[in-house]
């Protein structure tokens, strides 16, 4: 048996009725972009968030580039985010006219260490980026207090932490701005690209909803400079159809996680961590991450028991060529970054994982250290 490292396919299978349903609506009615499921997932999804409004979008990056353009941030401005993250988080702030700014990790969960935080601000700062690492949110309270002190906007990228709570809030709920992303493979899923937009803000909901149609207030009449990011009628309901258990996935998630944990309790393998939650966040664990002392080794024996790993993310943002050249500031101190990049690695992490298919993961794992 072939050991997937996320099972799309038993998902499909458990919500084929709703989806292929969904689906064959849309081409019915014909209306491919722009339908009526854009407007209901968008009602559904703030909702779901707790936030006044969603605004659905092509991709995660555009989730995150178009509340940097609709808030002013360009040419000249700073925003602050974390050294380990996708590049994307970094690319949008670059897209957007503005330089990022590297802040070092919290060694525990991976995210932005806040303590750093105020010592980067400049006149020049402008917006703080925190990324959810990993499917766990932010410390938020704390980053959008200096946020408030110094009059800066806070964005969440919540790329990966869809259905996460902080202190009881759900990501994309917690600052003025929060971008997330349907990528297939993350906790909440589309079958291609996809992403949306949260805020509890009228000007700046305004503000996006032009960009993402090509800046234009009305049909032929562009008030602002804008991109094509709308998100396909298709994609919108294939994401209602999976928002009927979507509950549940986080449930199994947590499942998963929690079966990962005790088994790997006793591991004391030279650099062996397990995931890090806070007592006050819920993760959606869009991935299981561990950290070892000897990667490369214990992904070979992975392989070879045949279990999938991945390495989420093995260079920092400021180490990646261009962002080296162009971004990277040679003085900052990001050692536990780098640390990370170098020793994390992530198990297959799905909520239709049996217990079966999980034990012979955790063998392997056992195995392998």
């Amino acid at each position: 048996m072939t050991i997937p490292f996320i099972d799309l396919k038993a998902q499909y299978k458990a919500l084929k009725p709703s989806i292929d349903a969904r689906i064959q609506k849309v081409l019915e009615h014909g209306a491919y972009v722009n339908g009526p499921e854009v407007a209901e997932l968008e009602q559904v999804l703030a909702k779901y968030v707790g936030t006044k409004y969603c605004l659905t979008i092509a991709n995660g990056t555009d989730a995150l580039w178009v509340p940097l353009m609709a808030a002013g941030i360009g040419a000249g401005d700073e925003v602050i985010t974390t050294a380990f993250s996708f590049i994307a988080t970094a690319e949008v702030i670059l897209l957007a006219g503005a330089k990022p700014i590297y802040i070092d990790i919290d060694p525990k969960t991976f995210n932005i260490d806040v303590t750093k935080i105020e010592a980067a601000i400049t006149p020049k700062t402008k917006a703080i980026m925190p990324v959810s690492l990993y499917g766990q949110i932010a410390d938020m309270d704390a980053i959008n207090a200096i946020a408030k002190k110094h009059n800066l906007k806070v964005i969440e990228d919540a790329a990966q932490s869809f259905g996460a709570k902080h202190k009881g809030h759900r990501s994309c709920n917690t600052s003025f701005a929060a971008g997330t992303s349907f990528f297939p493979a993350k906790p909440l899923g589309c079958y291609g690209d996809g992403g949306a937009i949260f805020t509890n803000d009228d000007n700046l909901y305004k503000i996006m909803k032009e960009i993402r149609e090509h800046g234009s207030e009305s049909r032929y009449y562009h008030t602002r400079l804008g991109i094509n990011g709308r998100l396909d009628t298709i994609q919108c309901a294939i994401l209602l159809g999976k928002m009927e258990r979507y509950e549940w996935e986080l449930e199994q998630r947590q499942r998963v996680a929690d079966r990962y944990n005790e088994a790997f309790s006793s591991i004391k393998a030279d650099g062996f961590t397990t995931p890090f939650v806070e007592s006050h966040n819920a993760s959606a664990w869009a991935q299981y991450t561990l950290t070892i002392g000897d990667r490369n080794s214990f992904q070979k024996k992975m392989q070879e028991a045949g279990v999938p790993t991945s390495i989420h993310y093995p260079r920092i943002m400021p180490d990646q060529p261009y962002y080296k050249e162009h971004t990277a500031d040679p003085k900052a101190d990001l050692t536990h970054a780098r640390w990370a990049a170098e020793h994390v690695i992530s198990l297959p992490m799905f909520p239709d994982m049996d217990n079966s298919t999980q034990d012979k993961i955790i063998a392997a794992v056992k195995g392998a250290c």
